[in-house]
């Protein structure tokens, strides 16, 4: 599952994503948000999301994952099986995330890292949930650009589809899916 993912652009980028399309970008605490490049974002750490609402979309910088009944983390939600209709969505800006597989060389104790990038994107969308103050991201089964290294993935939104996840303007089934081969450049990075 993944628990890493990355975030490198201002939130003046997202300022002017709302801009372009004539919605307004309201901050939460009526200030904006100044937030670092975030190469690494993991469980437990604060991140910018965009939840809407009736005037329009907020951002807020919140912290990722809430805890279970148990005690753990819960920061990724399987979306299969679920209505999301009554819930608090949010949208989750990223410019890639991360899986980890056990390396080739068994004396390595360290897992191999891949980062997965929208093909032709600068950043995309990952579909969230927000629940007690923090926020989750909504997996799928793992899409053929995924499956080769874990058996789910995230649900990964073009930036032309994020209003659709937070609107709920299509149906479900067509908004948490996996992506068609080919969207998702790889790297290896460690």
């Amino acid at each position: 599952m993944c628990n890493d993912y990355r975030y490198t652009k201002s939130p003046d980028t997202l300022r002017e994503e709302f801009s372009q399309l004539k919605i307004p970008l309201r901050f939460s605490g009526d200030a904006t948000p100044n937030y670092p490049p975030y190469d690494d974002i993991r469980p437990n750490q604060r991140a910018p999301i965009i939840r809407g609402g009736s005037e329009g979309v907020e951002l807020s910088v919140t912290p990722w994952a809430w805890k279970s009944p148990n005690g753990k983390p819960v920061f990724n939600f399987r979306s299969e099986g679920r209505s999301f209709a009554k819930s608090d969505r949010c949208l989750i800006p990223s410019d890639g995330f991360y899986e980890f597989t056990k390396p080739d060389d068994p004396k390595r104790r360290l897992k191999d890292k891949h980062r997965f990038t929208l093909t032709g994107e600068p950043w995309f969308w990952i579909a969230g949930l927000v629940k007690e103050g923090s926020f989750a991201m909504l997996t799928t089964a793992p899409g053929p650009d995924i499956a080769p290294y874990h058996d789910r993935q995230i649900v990964v939104l073009p930036r032309g589809q994020g209003l659709d996840w937070l609107n709920l303007s299509k149906p479900e089934a067509e908004i948490l899916r996996p992506l068609p081969e080919g969207s998702l450049d790889h790297q290896q990075v460690r």
